[in-house]
């Protein structure tokens, strides 16, 4: 793998800055006291896992409209800027109902 554009400070291709956001969110919850993976699957979409007893919680950073949010489903209140300073604590609050 060629590291060389990270050391030339070229600018992020949008799958390195997703990858950033998720394991930036993984560490964030586990300092709430999660649990947390990182997934990098090949056929879907990288995401952060959260284990929980109603099932795990899947977290995936998605840039829309140049904004990058993380979201944990399809309802209008299940997704936050991802450079929200509550965005951990909201997706935290998501995962311990």
């Amino acid at each position: 793998m060629d590291h060389s554009r990270a050391a030339s400070g070229s600018k992020r291709t949008d799958a390195e800055q997703q990858y950033i956001h998720l394991v930036r969110l993984a560490w964030d919850l586990r300092w709430l006291g999660l649990e947390t993976r990182v997934e990098l699957p090949l056929s879907k979409e990288p995401r952060v896992v959260v284990p929980r007893a109603a099932g795990p919680l899947r977290v995936i950073a998605t840039l829309r409209a140049e904004l990058w949010i993380y979201s944990w489903g399809r309802g209008h209140t299940q997704w936050i800027d991802a450079l929200a300073g509550d965005a951990a604590r909201d997706i935290h609050k998501a995962a311990v109902r």
